[in-house]
C-alpha cells in the first residue's frame, strides 16, 4: 500500500500507509489522535511557464511506495 503525508495542527508532520481510495479521508495522528488533512506536493514549475498546473488525473496522487518499487523511480 502507498505511504500519504499528512499534517496534523498540533504535533505537525506524518505518514501513514492506506489504500488509494481513502488518501483524501483524514488520518489520526500517532500522537494526539487528532483528524489531520494530507499534503498534497505539486510538481515544480518549469520557469517562464506558469499556464501548467498540477493535475491529479495526470497521474500524481502525492503518494509514494515503500522499499524503493519499481513504479515510484
Amino acid at each position: 500500500m502507498p505511504v500519504y503525508d499528512y499534517e496534523c495542527t498540533d504535533c505537525g508532520a506524518f505518514e501513514a500507509v492506506r489504500r488509494i481510495a481513502e488518501r483524501d479521508d483524514p488520518a489520526l495522528c500517532p500522537r494526539c489522535g487528532t483528524a489531520a488533512t494530507r499534503v498534497v506536493i505539486g510538481a515544480p514549475t518549469v520557469a517562464g511557464d506558469s499556464s501548467r498546473t498540477q493535475d491529479e488525473s495526470a497521474g500524481s496522487y502525492g503518494m509514494s511506495h515503500r522499499g524503493g518499487c519499481l513504479c515510484c523511480g
